[in-house]
């Protein structure tokens, strides 16, 4: 492997990551909307899409985690051990958040069937209290948490940048 090669990141490891920062930003969107616009018609529209997205982004970061252990040999080095300690905090909520939402839709005993994959058959009878609370508790502060360190991963590249060190374009397309 060259050098020019070593200070990228793979294709699949670039699409992943674009891909899933838009598949995010939607995540995101869908939910804004549902907090400050509740019972619109923007808001009906939108959130119908936010659970089949969240399974999709559930099944990526799967992809993902597989595809970067993979490939490990070949991407760069992190630039210090907090960068590696943020970015698995990263992949670990992009694990959790949707994980804790599953068990959720789980315990209410609706069916789940993103894009028409029967995931869930949902099921007669009450409701498993504990997990519709912990998904209730810890989905949404979880997701916030997530968004809050994207901006800081954001942030760090801007301040990277800025000192001298641009590590933006080892995730651009080339």
């Amino acid at each position: 492997m060259s050098v020019v090669e070593a200070a990228h990141y793979g294709r699949v490891n670039r699409y992943l990551h674009w891909g899933m920062a838009l598949l995010l930003a939607w995540q995101f969107t869908t939910t804004s909307v549902r907090v400050l616009l509740s019972d619109t018609a923007l808001d009906e529209l939108l959130w119908s899409t936010h659970r089949p997205t969240g399974f999709l982004l559930l099944a990526l970061v799967v992809v993902r985690v597989a595809w970067a252990f993979a490939s490990r040999a070949s991407q760069p080095p992190a630039l210090s051990a907090a960068a590696r300690l943020g970015h698995l905090t990263l992949y670990g909520l992009m694990l959790v958040v949707p994980s804790v939402a599953l068990l959720r839709q789980y315990g209410s005993g609706r069916a789940f069937e993103p894009f028409g994959i029967p995931l869930m058959p949902g099921f007669e009878g009450e409701r498993i209290e504990w997990m519709v609370a912990a998904g209730s508790l810890f989905h949404g502060v979880l997701g916030w948490t997530l968004l809050a360190l994207i901006v800081g991963h954001v942030a760090m590249v801007v301040w990277h940048r800025r000192n001298g060190q641009d590590v933006l374009p080892r995730m651009l397309v080339r």
